[in-house]
């Protein structure tokens, strides 16, 4: 069985004499003393959590936008459509959004069924791809006219243009292109 060590005690100090304890007396006569119940914390407050780094974040974020280098096509306002296949630069996906490739072909799906837009699209980047056409737009409208008032075409040509292996990506166009109401589709060389 092991040997328990106890830890060394301190020195007990002498007992004070009478003159000693009268002394002290006198020196602490008009000291009121403290109650038990009252707790003294000389530990200063922990503070409390603050999340330093979001604050750093929502400032970065603010500053961004007031900056010159301010970029209002890369916010997502969920009506935009957007679509790039893996592999694609990141560079050339912004200057599609940025609408900066020069388009060479337009469709306008504009009172369309969606059969016969389904057929208008596929024709359309099949006659794009014979002519080496880079870049296209694709006017899908935003529903206004529909007779639900939700953009029908729309939904249905985001899916197609997915499905679709000439499409290398595509986004919402620009407001003066036609923003939500239109795509800019960019095209697999011949």
């Amino acid at each position: 069985m092991p040997k328990r060590t106890s830890k060394p005690r301190p020195p007990k100090l002498p007992a004070l004499t009478k003159d000693e304890r009268a002394e002290f007396r006198a020196a602490v006569h008009d000291v009121t003393p403290l109650r038990h119940e009252a707790h003294i914390n000389l530990r200063r407050p922990k503070p409390k959590p603050i999340p330093q780094q979001r604050q750093l974040d929502e400032q970065r974020v603010f500053q961004d936008m007031l900056s010159e280098h301010y970029d209002p096509s890369s916010w997502d306002t969920g009506e935009e459509l957007l679509f790039v296949r893996a592999g694609i630069q990141h560079s050339v996906f912004q200057k599609l959004r940025r609408g900066q490739y020069s388009v060479h072909a337009e469709l306008d799906l504009h009172g369309m069924t969606v059969p016969i837009a389904r057929e208008s699209v596929s024709e359309f980047l099949h006659e794009c791809r014979t002519r080496g056409v880079r870049c296209a737009r694709i006017i899908h409208g935003k529903g206004r006219g529909s007779r639900h008032q939700k953009p029908i075409l729309k939904v249905k040509l985001d899916k197609w243009l997915q499905q679709r292996d000439e499409v290398l990506a595509f986004c919402s166009a620009r407001q003066v292109d036609g923003g939500t109401g239109a795509v800019y589709v960019l095209l697999k060389n011949g």
